[in-house]
């Protein structure tokens, strides 16, 4: 039986990654979040605290550390500075310390957001990160501790995803039912994808040997705004949608204007694809 460590594990993808290994009987879980659930399932732990993080993880000795756990909160970071570099940047760190001290394959979970967005065609593992926004710029340093510390790491650089909780798509539902005039932005390029498809990636990739940067997005690509009216027309909704431009709604943080990944390594090395994005949507809202 193998040892699965995940953090975050209450997250989006958390949640995606434990509904496809819980009834696995090769597997033995142990999930940790910033807050504890209500069943005392999951375990509360800081991964800011260093001595937390190391103690945990060798009580429980994993084989496999999944790091899901981040301040994703993109606005916030700018104003949050210090909190968003010790949840993205040392907590990888105490991570990939403590995992490579005992050997344990660790699976890193990283953003777009290291890419400044002013490419034309999508960015391969190859492409030089240069993040323009706080949340960013800690997940670059994030990434690089994790290497630096862990060399035998994962990292996973992905976009859009959606799952369960507070995400794009459910929002979008919610200001349909609530009949509301809604605006998108329709010049930020993206590629959106399902927790669920990017869980299968990591429980895919956490079988094999291979480490190192790879990208893990779903097929294709689309604006928020185009996205957003596919969202209504799987689900039936007809609500007045506006396209707007990112100069319309200012945000404290800027977003890359063209943040699509090519999974490059993932199709190359593994013959592996991911589902187009319309179609891991379809699955996403046939689910909820």
């Amino acid at each position: 039986m193998k040892r699965v460590f995940i953090t975050g594990a209450q997250g989006q993808l958390g949640l995606a990654i434990i509904e496809l290994l819980k009834d696995k009987q090769e597997y033995e879980l142990y999930l940790t979040d910033s807050r504890p659930d209500l069943e005392g399932i999951i375990k509360m732990l800081d991964i800011t605290d260093e001595a937390s993080v190391k103690s945990e993880i060798l009580s429980f000795y994993p084989d496999i550390i999944i790091n899901c756990a981040a301040m994703t909160a993109v606005d916030l970071c700018e104003t949050e500075k210090e909190r968003a570099y010790a949840i993205n940047a040392l907590g990888p760190k105490y991570i990939a310390k403590a995992a490579n001290s005992i050997g344990a394959k660790l699976i890193h979970i990283s953003t777009d957001y290291v890419y400044d967005g002013q490419a034309q065609t999508p960015y391969t593992e190859e492409a030089v990160p240069n993040p323009i926004s706080v949340y960013g710029s800690t997940k670059l340093v994030g990434d690089k501790f994790v290497m630096d510390y862990c060399p035998k790491a994962s990292i996973i650089h992905t976009s859009g995803v959606y799952g369960e909780g507070k995400n794009f798509v459910r929002t979008m539902l919610r200001l349909a039912d609530e009949d509301r005039k809604i605006r998108v932005v329709s010049d930020q390029i993206v590629t959106p994808t399902s927790s669920m498809e990017l869980a299968r990636v990591i429980v895919y990739l956490m079988e094999t040997d291979s480490h190192g940067k790879y990208h893990a997005t779903c097929e294709g690509s689309t604006n928020w705004y185009e996205f957003a009216l596919k969202i209504f027309k799987i689900a039936g909704k007809e609500p007045s949608v506006e396209a707007i431009s990112t100069s319309e709604y200012p945000t404290p943080a800027k977003r890359p204007m063209y943040s699509v990944l090519d999974n490059k390594k993932l199709r190359e090395v593994h013959g592996y694809t991911m589902k187009k994005w319309e179609d891991a949507l379809e699955e996403y809202l046939r689910r909820i």
